[in-house]
């Protein structure tokens, strides 16, 4: 864990005066909880028993014959839950009871999340709030539905774009009325110190994991470590298994949109400049007045105009490199795996898989590339029908 809460120079804690303490709770909370072998054998049981782990990690022939390397799918998307959130929110939520809090709240973008602190706090007896841009309530109303039957409470946010951002505002806002007994159940890497190394340490259990079944596989580590990045959590858990080998490319494929030239897009670490948001210092979408801009994308995980602060950080450095896929290109990554592997991926991850497609001879045939799959795409049928009768399907090679 970061103990200062520094990337560099990002990172930090900028909130009010009325979440410091609540903060520093928080931190010290964990501080003690990672040491404990208690909590981390109740934790390991329950990502064992529960939510399914390890996921597999598995070679697309398909994929790979396309890519022109050995590709293999971390399948996040077969977690109790759908997608990778659920290794946060059973973390976060055993926290919660261990510090005595009475419910817990949360935001979500794409949805996955909320879904994932529902189930958490049906689990543990909790009750739960989950705070949802208007917008993603109407487009991706099947995860709706999902929080509702494990019995959480959404809230529709109409202010500002009506999204994740908004969303987040919310529960801050909401969390800075009841910090005594509400628990904030950070979705992602972001936000004020300590989340964005909490959740890191939360969701490494991706890369670690993968490190160890590639080695066991191939005989040797991949070429390439590649992740969809929004806020960040899927990315930086894959990356953290690779972090200290120099030899292996870390590569986040952020939300392209309608194209970098048309300023639909999300492509925060491509284009950001440093500026501060949701209690962090990190990279933001924002003209030269430094007004926030909106960020687009076909996926809900996606639209977010920031991202967290150790990706910022890693961009810097150069140890990760960040790229971009348009919409058009996620949904014919989707179609591809959908057709060619009977792997239907979540709209965010498809974005992983378009960076592998257009990126065909990068690698040689006996080098391997990891491509986190982060969730699947149940969530996104609605959605993906009505951008494909907008456009006509794209062909399938």
């Amino acid at each position: 864990m970061n103990l200062d809460g520094r990337f560099g120079r990002y990172g930090g804690r900028f909130v009010s005066e009325l979440l410091v303490g609540a903060l520093h709770e928080l931190e010290e909370a964990w501080l003690a909880a990672r040491q404990d072998p208690a909590f981390r054998a109740e934790l390991a049981l329950l990502l064992k028993d529960y939510a399914g782990r390890p996921t597999p990690l598995y070679r697309a022939p398909a994929l790979s014959a396309a890519a022109g390397c050995q590709v293999f799918l971390k399948r996040e998307d077969l977690l109790h839950g759908g997608a990778h959130k659920t290794n946060n929110t059973l973390g976060q939520a055993l926290l919660a009871k261990r510090m005595g809090k009475k419910r817990l709240i949360a935001e979500t973008g794409a949805g996955q999340h909320g879904v994932a602190t529902a189930m958490a706090g049906a689990l543990l007896g909790l009750p739960v709030t989950v705070y949802m841009g208007a917008k993603d309530v109407a487009r991706q109303h099947p995860n709706v539905l999902r929080m509702e039957l494990f019995g959480a409470e959404v809230v529709a946010v109409s202010a500002g774009s009506a999204s994740l951002k908004d969303a987040i505002n919310e529960a801050l806002r909401q969390w800075t009325e009841r910090v005594a007994d509400t628990f904030y159940v950070f979705g992602t890497a972001a936000g004020p110190h300590p989340y964005p190394s909490l959740v890191r340490d939360f969701q490494e259990v991706i890369g670690l994991e993968a490190r160890e079944q590639i080695l066991a596989q191939t005989g040797q580590l991949p070429a390439a470590a590649v992740a969809c990045v929004g806020g960040g959590s899927n990315a930086i858990g894959l990356f953290a298994g690779f972090l200290n080998d120099p030899e292996v490319a870390l590569i986040g494929v952020e939300a392209g949109g309608h194209g970098l030239d048309t300023g639909l897009h999300g492509a925060t670490l491509t284009l950001g400049s440093p500026g501060v948001i949701h209690g962090m210092r990190t990279l933001l979408l924002q003209d030269d007045d430094g007004q926030l801009l909106e960020a687009h994308s076909i996926s809900a995980g996606l639209d977010y105009p920031s991202v967290g602060p150790q990706h910022a950080h890693l961009r810097d450095t150069g140890r990760a490199h960040y790229a971009t896929a348009t919409d058009a290109e996620a949904l014919a990554a989707l179609q591809f795996l959908a057709r060619k592997e009977g792997i239907l991926p979540a709209l965010e991850s498809s974005h992983a898989v378009a960076w592998m497609l257009a990126n065909a001879g990068r690698f040689s045939p006996d080098q391997s590339v990891i491509v986190n799959l982060s969730g699947r795409g149940d969530k996104d049928l609605a959605h993906v029908g009505e951008a494909l009768r907008r456009n006509q399907p794209l062909e399938v090679a």
